[in-house]
């Protein structure tokens, strides 16, 4: 039930605007407010989806009140009520942050399809939130050992800087989930995360998906294309498997890092970015700057700070939780009450060499639940677990 609150002090005006609000919906939950100061009272009292508010009113007027709703309620949408000579006052609220404005008398239509357009706005930012919030539930980092809180405390440090972050470790440690967080925690969070894995594009091509093309640039370009760091601009890029780019990539990759701009392929204006870059690889980089396929001034660019994501086998103590939390993401996904395990089956466990890392484990894990007893045992894992 939306809830929007009128903000008059004209008594004719509030019955007139909830009058027409109630004729359009029955289910809208109506409250008014005489002054400014009622109102922030009310905001600071409770949720609405919408304030329509006039601007000039005795005491705390719209600005004040537009201005609290900003501090304390970003995602709300706020329309202002403006008379015949406030147009260039009602402007300057659309500057601050109202969503609209509507003059009086109010037109029906244009009341109408404001509020519509103004509620609608209010969902999709609500809906926006909840999903992300479930992204992130999805990119959970469990487990309790040394090595893992090692990762959260350098985490918690290096995510509201703009630092670049280069993560290393085996494939199916993780290393995605880390880039997740240092996005989420950081202060881009609003803006997108992007992801490119360099190792499943080929050498050709991989120019084209970091710095975009225009039409005409090769065969296959038949129009033009933002490429991942035009797409990441205010947000995050993340770099997966850097390790496989190819050298002339590497090249543009360090200039647009030290310049901050980008050039398409094909194109000859360049491009301003702003990227927070994040890269991850599960090779040896020093090693590969030895054998030259791998540039030393890329890798100093990309390693302000350097993560290492360990082996499960370096942290077999965070297999019982990685288990049960695996037991019920995958239960949930499948519609079915999650497992337990036994004791001794977490124990058989931790005894297994874990080549796959965490990836191994989950997919275990799966093939547990659906193999194994109603509740799961060690022989469950003797039998199932096994390559």
């Amino acid at each position: 039930m939306p809830k929007i609150l009128i903000v008059e002090d004209e008594k004719a005006i509030r019955n007139v605007l909830s009058n027409i609000l109630k004729d359009e919906n029955k289910d809208f939950d109506i409250e008014e407010a005489e002054s400014g100061t009622i109102a922030i009272q009310k905001l600071s009292e409770k949720e609405y989806d919408l304030v329509l508010c006039d601007i000039k009113m005795p005491g705390a007027d719209g600005i004040e009140v537009l201005n609290y709703c900003r501090a304390n309620h970003p995602d709300m949408a706020i329309v202002m009520i403006s008379g015949h000579g406030d147009l260039e006052t009602a402007v300057e609220c659309m500057r601050l942050g109202a969503y609209d404005y509507i003059s009086k008398p109010p037109d029906l239509n244009r009341l109408l399809g404001t509020v519509r357009r103004a509620l609608d706005r209010t969902n999709l930012v609500k809906e926006n939130k909840t999903l992300k919030k479930k992204i992130a539930k999805g990119y959970q980092m469990v487990g309790k050992s040394e090595a893992l809180e090692s990762i959260k405390d350098i985490i918690e440090k290096v995510a509201p800087t703009d630092a670049r972050v280069l993560i290393m470790g085996p494939n199916g440690t993780g290393k995605e989930l880390v880039a997740h967080w240092i996005h989420q925690k950081s202060e881009r969070n609003k803006m997108p995360l992007i992801e490119v894995n360099c190792a499943a594009i080929p050498a050709e091509l991989i120019e084209s998906e970091l710095f975009g093309h225009k039409k005409g640039a090769f065969t296959s370009a038949v129009k033009d294309r933002k490429g991942t760091f035009e797409q990441a601009n205010g947000g995050s890029l993340f770099l997966d498997e850097i390790g496989d780019m190819s050298l002339s990539a590497q090249a543009k990759v360090l200039r647009a890092l030290q310049e901050g701009r980008i050039t398409p392929v094909g194109g000859e204006k360049e491009i301003k970015v702003d990227v927070r870059v994040i890269a991850a690889t599960n090779k040896n980089l020093e090693e590969e700057i030895k054998k030259g396929t791998f540039r030393e001034d890329l890798y100093h660019r990309l390693g302000v700070i350097l993560i290492h994501v360990p082996a499960l086998n370096d942290r077999l103590e965070d297999i019982p939780e990685l288990a049960e939390h695996f037991a019920k993401s995958i239960a949930k996904e499948q519609g079915n009450n999650p497992k337990e395990f036994t004791e001794d089956a977490l124990l058989e466990l931790q005894k297994i060499n874990w080549t796959g890392n965490i990836r191994e484990l989950r997919n275990v894990v799966e093939r547990l639940i659906i193999l194994g007893g109603v509740q799961i045992s060690a022989d469950d894992v003797k039998t199932f677990a096994s390559k």
